[in-house]
């Protein structure tokens, strides 16, 4: 239905038709019940309608009898959506099937950003609602997780920069959970239930990918229950992709106003050399990966008495985007933090 104030006539009216006949979405919001399994396009998972807690929504399984499936990633696109920034809204349930005696299953389901159409890149923010309430401290932790597929999987961002892309949140398993997640750049927040903060909140994501599908994504011996989702686009931030690393860079961590130093950048295809000057050191050699603009970096510095000073890893990941760049810093064993660079003339 469409309401227009003023009679619309010759090509305005033409362009009207054509998308009222199509089907087209007439604005920057798109909503999807769930109510039965017509907007999904299943990759490597099943789409079944099912009636969960009192209401319609769809099931995602996978297909766990099978080994070479079991384990094969996949997920449920949702149809006609081309994602880059806004918000994603919708309710997730979470019913563990795994049989008595396997190992213990936090429960795993989400929903994945930015996503290729065959799954082979996607970011990911999802729930693991059986840690919520453990008496383990570090397993509550693991209540909330960011991945970027297949390159950051939740094993290597745990073990570089642990706690930083997990968090506690308040869920339940078989309980309907509000889920929004916000998308601005390099940037989401993750918020549940109507929270006015956010449980979890990523500053850099790892993906390559800054456009892509939105879809609903579940784990072998589980059952996954979508429903109401509601996604609105937004104008996107001022990001892109490929911006080089070679140079001269001015760095400074966010944490330490006198951490700052330059750093001597060369790259040869998608490795990294230089050295690195200023605060803790100089001319430490540097080394590291360049990836569609993304870079990831270590050296050694210098940290303690200048007179016997005492030699710390450090390292480094983030994002060029053309003469800024910014990410996250570690020194092993004395700050974690952010970092930012402005390139030099």
């Amino acid at each position: 239905m469409f309401r227009i104030k003023q009679p619309a006539s010759g090509p305005a009216l033409l362009a009207i038709l054509i998308i009222w006949a199509l089907g087209l979405p007439t604005s920057n919001a798109q909503s999807f019940a769930l109510t039965d399994a017509t907007a999904l396009v299943p990759v490597n998972v099943k789409a079944a309608v099912a009636e969960y807690k009192g209401r319609k929504a769809v099931l995602i399984t996978r297909d766990a009898t099978k080994p070479g499936e079991k384990f094969k990633d996949g997920f449920a696109l949702l149809k006609g959506v081309d994602f880059q920034d806004g918000t994603i809204e919708g309710e997730i349930a979470l019913k563990i099937t795994a049989p008595p005696g396997a190992p213990r299953m936090p429960g795993f389901v989400g929903i994945a950003f930015r996503a290729r159409p065959d799954a082979s890149r996607y970011e990911l923010l999802y729930l693991r609602p059986g840690n919520s309430t453990s008496e383990d401290q570090a397993m509550r932790n693991h209540s909330v997780q960011y991945t970027s597929e297949p390159d950051n999987g939740w094993y290597k961002l745990r073990r570089q920069w642990p706690w930083v892309y997990e968090a506690w949140a308040e869920l339940k398993t078989e309980t309907w959970t509000k889920v929004k997640i916000e998308v601005n750049g390099r940037s989401a927040r993750l918020f549940v239930n109507g929270s006015e903060q956010p449980s979890l909140v990523v500053d850099g994501l790892k993906g390559e990918d800054l456009r892509g599908g939105i879809a609903l994504w579940g784990y072998p011996e589980e059952e996954a229950y979508f429903s109401n989702f509601h996604v609105v686009s937004s104008p996107p931030a001022p990001v892109k992709n490929g911006s080089e690393a070679a140079g001269s860079w001015q760095l400074t961590i966010r944490e330490l106003a006198n951490f700052q130093g330059t750093l001597q950048l060369k790259r040869d295809g998608n490795k990294l050399a230089g050295d690195w000057s200023g605060a803790v050191g100089k001319a430490h050699g540097v080394a590291g990966t360049w990836r569609n603009g993304y870079i990831e970096l270590s050296f050694d510095a210098e940290w303690g008495n200048p007179e016997n000073p005492r030699i710390t890893p450090t390292f480094l990941a983030g994002w060029i985007d053309g003469d800024a760049a910014s990410g996250r810093m570690s020194v092993k064993d004395v700050v974690d933090g952010h970092w930012t660079a402005v390139r030099k003339p």
